[in-house]
C-alpha cells in the first residue's frame, strides 16, 4: 500500500469556504489513485485553513502530473476557493499544486504540478491530454465577440451576464467602490448639481463643488490652469503624455510664420529652432469629421486641433501656435500667446478638449483596456495552468474582465456616462477606435520604440519617459530571465504550439490581422518573445496607469481639460470674453458628472496588488520565485528614486511610481 499525504489550502475571503463534498485523484506517470473524499470530523475547508489528509493506493502511480478535484453538492450549491493543493508522496518527493481559483457548484478540475512545463514533442501524453481539455473547456466559456466596429473583440454577451467567478471583483472590492462611489454622488446631490443643466455663473462657484474632495495636483491645477507652461507640462506628465511628437517640419496645412511666433521666439526664427530641435507637435486630426454629441438636448462641438509647442531656453514646453482645425484658410485663424487674453485661453481649452477625447478613447480605453482584455481572454483560451507564460500573466488580469465588463455596461453603453460627458460621446468613441487601430503600429505600443518614433528622448523633465523606462527595463529583465529559464533555445520558442496559438489568437481578435501595423502573429525567437511580454505586462499595469491615476488631478478643474464644448470652434479673433467662454463650458451637471467620475476611477482601490507583488504563488519552484522576489526589489529602488523626486515638485508625477502601479488594471 502507497500513503500519500495531502494538504488542501483554502482561501482566506470570508466566503471562501465550501460545505459541500471534496474530493481528490493523483494521477501519475504509472496510473491514479482512486477517488478520495476529503472528510474528516467536524467542519472542512474554512476560510484560511489548510487541511490535512492522506491517500492510499495499492499501487506506485509514479512522478505525480496532477491532481484532479471534485467539488460534489451537499445540501446546497456553493463557492469555493481553492489556494493550492500539496502532496508528499511515499518516497518523501513533495509536489505542489497551484489553483487560486473558485469552484462553483458540482465541478472537476485538474490542477497541474508546479513546474513551469512547455509543451514539447516528447512530452508525457497524460499531460498532454489534461492541458488539451482544460483549453478545451475554457474555450468553450470564454468566447469573442464585437465590441465596435474596427476595434479589439472583447469577451461574450453571454458570459458578461454571467462572469466567471475567477473574473469577478471581491466582495472587499464591491464594498469599496460602492462606498465611494456613493459618496461622490451624495456629494453632488447634496449641492444640488446633479440635476442642474445651467450654464456655470462665474469660475468660483466650480471651485465650491468638491472643495472637501481635493489633491495636491488638483489645488496647484485648479490656480496655474492658465499657464502656458502648465499646458505645456501637460503633455509630458499629465493623463495623456503619448501624443507629444518632436516636428521636423512645419506641417503645409499649419501656415504658421516668422512673425507670428517672434514674440514667443524673440529674435530666432522657426527654421532655427526647428534645427536645434526645439519644436514639438501635437495633432489631433484623428478627430476631424468626427459628429459631435448631444448632451442636455444641446448640440455639442469638436475641434481637430493643431498646437505648435516650443522648449524655451528654460527648457519649459510652451504652447506658440494653435490652429483649431486641419484645414487652413481665412476662418481658420492660428492663435498666439500675444493675442487677448481670452482668445488665447479659449484657442487651449479647445486643444484641451480634444486631447480629453484621443485620452479617454484611445490612450485609456484602447491602449490600455481593450487590449489588456484581449491578452486576458487568449491567455485564458490559449495557455493552459501548467504553462510558464499563464504563471507569469495571469497576476497581471486580475478583476480586468470585470472592470471592462462595468464599463461597457455604465461608461461606454448608450446613454451611459461617456455620453453624458464627452462632446465626442459613444458614437464619436467608437469612430476613434476604428480609426487608431487602422493607424496602430507595435512600436507605439513599446515604450522604447514609442519615445524613439516621436523622437522625444532629449525633453527634459519627461517624467513619464523617465519613469516608463526604468520600469520598462526591470519588466525586461525579469521576463528576460523568466523566458530563458523556461526555454532553451529559440527553437524552442518557434515550436511551442500553445505559445503560437496565443499570439495568433491576439493577432488576429485583437489587432484584426492588420500586418501594416507590424505586430506579429507568431514568433520565432527568445529575443522576439521578450519584447512581446514587456508590452503586454507594461501595457497590464504602468501604462494603465500612467493614463489612468491622474484623470481627478487633471480633470476635476473643468477649464483646464472641458469634457465638452456647447458652441462652435471660434472662427475669428477678438471674440472670446469670459462670459462667452462660460457658455463654451459643458454645463454645472455635465461638469459635476465629470468631476465624480474621475475621482472615482483615480482612487487606488483597498485591495490594490502594487506592481511587482505577487501573494498567489503560481511558480513554485526556487529560480522564478528568486527572479520575482529580485523584480520587486528593483522596483522598490525605482520607487524610493521617484519619492525622493517629488519631495521638492509643487506638481508631482507620482503615477508611475511602483507602489501606486497596480498589477493589473482592475479600475
Amino acid at each position: 500500500m502507497f500513503n500519500y499525504k495531502i494538504k488542501v489550502a483554502t482561501g482566506d475571503s470570508l466566503t471562501a469556504g465550501t460545505v459541500n463534498y471534496i474530493s481528490i485523484v493523483l494521477v501519475g506517470v504509472k496510473g491514479e489513485t482512486p477517488k478520495r473524499t476529503l472528510d474528516h470530523w467536524g467542519k472542512d475547508f474554512l476560510p484560511g485553513a489548510i487541511d490535512e489528509y492522506s491517500v492510499s493506493s495499492k499501487e506506485d502511480i509514479g512522478k505525480i502530473l496532477y491532481v484532479r478535484l471534485y467539488k460534489e453538492l451537499f445540501l446546497v450549491a456553493d463557492q469555493w476557493n481553492c489556494k493550492y493543493v500539496t502532496v508528499i508522496s511515499p518516497q518523501g518527493d513533495t509536489y505542489r499544486f497551484p489553483c487560486y481559483q473558485w469552484l462553483s457548484g458540482t465541478t472537476t478540475m485538474e490542477i497541474p504540478e508546479g513546474k513551469g512545463r512547455v509543451l514539447l514533442d516528447g512530452e508525457n501524453p497524460v499531460v498532454r491530454q489534461q492541458r488539451s481539455n482544460e483549453l478545451e473547456e475554457k474555450r468553450s466559456e470564454y468566447r469573442w465577440r464585437c465590441f465596435a466596429q474596427g476595434a479589439p473583440h472583447c469577451l461574450h454577451e453571454d458570459q458578461i451576464t454571467n462572469l466567471n467567478l475567477n473574473d469577478q471583483f471581491s466582495a472587499t472590492t464591491i464594498t469599496s467602490s460602492l462606498t465611494l462611489g456613493a459618496s461622490s454622488a451624495i456629494e453632488i446631490k447634496l449641492k444640488e448639481y446633479s440635476d442642474n443643466t445651467e450654464t456655470w455663473k462665474n469660475l468660483c462657484d466650480l471651485q465650491r463643488v468638491f472643495f472637501p474632495v481635493k489633491t495636491q495636483n488638483s489645488e496647484y491645477i485648479n490656480q496655474e490652469w492658465k499657464s502656458d507652461k502648465v499646458f505645456g507640462y501637460q503633455f509630458l506628465n499629465g493623463v495623456n503624455p503619448l501624443q507629444i511628437q518632436k516636428c521636423f517640419k512645419i506641417p503645409d496645412n499649419f501656415p504658421v510664420t516668422d512673425e507670428m511666433v517672434a514674440a514667443s521666439l524673440g529674435t530666432s526664427t522657426l527654421q532655427v529652432e526647428l534645427e536645434k530641435g526645439n519644436l514639438y507637435l501635437a495633432d489631433y486630426k484623428i478627430l476631424q469629421g468626427i459628429q459631435a454629441n448631444t448632451i442636455n438636448g444641446q448640440k455639442q462641438y469638436l475641434a481637430a486641433p493643431l498646437c505648435l509647442l516650443w522648449k524655451n531656453i528654460n527648457n519649459y514646453i510652451i504652447p506658440i501656435a494653435i490652429q483649431l482645425g486641419q484645414t487652413p484658410g481665412n476662418h481658420v485663424p492660428i492663435f498666439l500667446p500675444s493675442d487677448s487674453e481670452w482668445d488665447w485661453t479659449l484657442a487651449k481649452m479647445w486643444v484641451r478638449n480634444a486631447d480629453f477625447q484621443v485620452h479617454e478613447a484611445v490612450s485609456h480605453l484602447l491602449y490600455s483596456h481593450l487590449f489588456a482584455e484581449v491578452f486576458n481572454i487568449a491567455t485564458i483560451r490559449q495557455l493552459p495552468m501548467g504553462h510558464p507564460l499563464y504563471k507569469l500573466l495571469i497576476p497581471h488580469f486580475r478583476y480586468t474582465l470585470a472592470t471592462n465588463t462595468v464599463g461597457r455596461q455604465t461608461i461606454f453603453n448608450p446613454g451611459g456616462k461617456y455620453d453624458q460627458i464627452a462632446s465626442s460621446g459613444k458614437e464619436g468613441l467608437e469612430v476613434l477606435l476604428k480609426r487608431a487601430m487602422t493607424s496602430l503600429t507595435y512600436d507605439s505600443l513599446c515604450l522604447p520604440e514609442d519615445i524613439k518614433s516621436r523622437a522625444v528622448e532629449s525633453i527634459s523633465n519627461y517624467f513619464y519617459r523617465d519613469d516608463g523606462m526604468k520600469i520598462w527595463q526591470a519588466i525586461k529583465i525579469l521576463v528576460s530571465d523568466i523566458i530563458h529559464y523556461h526555454y532553451n533555445d529559440d527553437d524552442s520558442v518557434s515550436k511551442d504550439p500553445e505559445l503560437q496559438a496565443w499570439v495568433a489568437e491576439i493577432f488576429k481578435e485583437g489587432f484584426l490581422e492588420n500586418k501594416s501595423s507590424g505586430i506579429p502573429s507568431s514568433l520565432d525567437t527568445k529575443v522576439e518573445l521578450i519584447r512581446y511580454l514587456t508590452m503586454v505586462i507594461f501595457t497590464c499595469s504602468a501604462k494603465h496607469a500612467a493614463v489612468n491615476s491622474g484623470q481627478f488631478d487633471y480633470y476635476s478643474w473643468m477649464p483646464n481639460a472641458p469634457s465638452s464644448m456647447r458652441k462652435p470652434v471660434p472662427t475669428k479673433k477678438r471674440t472670446a470674453t469670459m462670459e462667452s467662454i462660460l457658455d463654451t463650458l459643458p454645463q454645472v451637471n455635465t461638469t459635476t458628472k465629470t468631476m465624480s467620475l474621475t475621482w472615482v476611477i483615480s482612487r487606488e482601490r483597498v485591495d490594490c496588488i502594487p506592481l511587482g507583488t505577487y501573494p498567489e504563488a503560481h511558480f513554485t519552484d526556487e529560480v522564478p520565485k528568486r527572479l520575482l522576489q529580485d523584480f520587486k526589489e528593483k522596483l522598490s529602488k525605482i520607487s524610493s528614486e521617484i519619492k525622493e523626486r517629488n519631495q521638492t515638485m509643487n506638481l508631482t508625477y507620482l503615477y508611475l511610481d511602483p507602489v501606486k502601479i497596480e498589477n493589473s488594471i482592475s479600475i
